[in-house]
């Protein structure tokens, strides 16, 4: 059946929050399995017995998977429904972080990143469309950040308790618990989730190739939505780069920290994201026309920190690690400001392709980085994981001044051309 725009009636308050809850858990999982193998990297690298570039193709192929579904599950999700996509997203997970546990060997290990990958594409996109359509319009930023903030709790839990997890259970053991977890949400989901006040499942238009192609060109032909796309892409990639992977090995090898200082740093990092969510939500509420402004000063103060840290004599001293981490993090809950440009540039039939549209954008950015940093510690220094330096981190994490330099031009392009649509009409 088709719905009318769901965003003008809002779900009753009790049910709306059950249902983002589960949602929200949901979410948690995913980035939970997304983020399990960043304090695993140097394990990974014994078990198989890998070269840092084979430790990021982990990583890359299940980004290129993610980044490159968005657009097909923002499809699939405005023809079936959150609550179907949703189901199959945990199953997937579940399973892969099964087969992930039990890989002895390179290959296998990889197929089952691929399949992470492709799970974890089935969430959040689906949790943010049950947010505007179960919430008035005047709590959906607010309830989008905290989706995205408290989410990332699962990157915090993938930090110590996997730490310990994998030192005390050994490798296939915390997998497996990690996997444990999908069979009980998958419960939840389907007692709890409805896609509609009125509806459990809630189904779109057929799906054509015209139809397909007229969503996605409304969608990227408008300038608003290629200012969430960049703006997703500017600020999330270094937070990203270094929960999923390198942020430990940096931390260890890159800037003489122990183990336990660099899973403080990564868990000092998630909470400087969720503390951050609300407050931007806030900000952005009250001050709509000033989005875009908020969002080049925060990726103005990510670069000015990374540099001091960058071009510090000798390693870094922690408080400057800290404050790396606490502005890095703030990039997280930025990136979030990408989908209220899409929620307020396009109707709600179509709020699926233009959501999947922007969140490749800082999926890509950070595909991109991860391999270039792989990249460049094998070059500057060939003999291994054992043998990195501070000097071969340097270069490698200057790969962001790249990313940057685009994406800043890019929003201030976009944000002119957003603004000159909204007086235009």
């Amino acid at each position: 059946m088709s719905s009318e725009d769901p965003r003008a009636a809002p779900g009753p308050q009790r049910t709306a929050v059950a249902i983002w809850v589960v949602g929200l858990l949901i979410y948690f999982l995913a980035v939970f399995h997304r983020s399990s193998l960043a304090v695993a990297g140097l394990a990974a690298t014994d078990r198989f017995g890998i070269t840092a570039a084979q430790l990021s193709t982990f990583v890359m192929l299940q980004l290129v998977v993610y980044a490159g579904m968005q657009v097909p599950v923002g499809l699939l999700l405005d023809r079936f429904g959150s609550r179907r996509i949703l189901l199959i997203g945990v199953v997937l997970l579940t399973l892969a972080q099964t087969a992930f546990a039990f890989a002895e060997s390179y290959p296998v290990a990889l197929v089952a990143r691929v399949f992470v990958g492709l799970g974890d594409a089935m969430t959040f996109v689906c949790v943010l469309r049950l947010v505007n359509t179960w919430f008035a319009p005047r709590r959906i930023p607010l309830v989008t950040q905290l989706t995205g903030v408290f989410g990332q709790l699962g990157a915090l839990v993938a930090a110590a308790p996997m730490t310990w997890a994998l030192h005390e259970l050994g490798w296939t053991q915390a997998y497996l618990a990690a996997a444990s977890l999908g069979v009980v949400l998958l419960v939840a989901l389907l007692l709890v989730v409805r896609d509609a006040p009125g509806a459990r499942s809630l189904s779109g238009p057929a799906l054509s190739v015209s139809a397909v192609r007229g969503s996605l060109a409304d969608s990227w032909e408008h300038p608003g939505t290629r200012l969430g796309f960049w703006t997703h892409f500017t600020t999330q990639f270094s937070a990203t780069t270094l929960s999923l992977l390198w942020g430990y090995p940096f931390f260890v090898r890159g800037e003489d920290r122990t183990p336990a200082e660099a899973g403080l740093l990564l868990s000092i990092l998630v909470v400087a994201l969720i503390v951050a969510g609300p407050v931007l939500a806030g900000l952005i509420t009250r001050h709509p026309w000033h989005r875009s402004t908020l969002v080049l000063g925060i990726v103005g103060t990510i670069v000015a920190v990374w540099t001091a840290v960058l071009a510090w004599p000798g390693t870094a001293p922690l408080p400057l690690l800290v404050l790396l981490v606490v502005v890095v993090g703030v990039g997280g809950p930025a990136s979030m400001i990408g989908f209220d440009f899409g929620r307020s540039f396009n109707p709600i039939h179509r709020l699926g392709a233009a959501t999947g549209i922007i969140n490749q954008g800082g999926f890509i950015a950070s595909l991109f980085l991860v391999i270039g940093i792989g990249a460049v510690l094998d070059w500057r220094t060939p003999g291994g994981s054992q043998s990195y330096t501070p000097e071969a981190f340097r270069w490698a994490m200057s790969l962001q001044y790249l990313l940057w330099v685009l994406g800043l031009t890019q929003i201030w392009r976009y944000r002119v051309k957003a603004r000159a649509r909204i007086l235009a009409s």
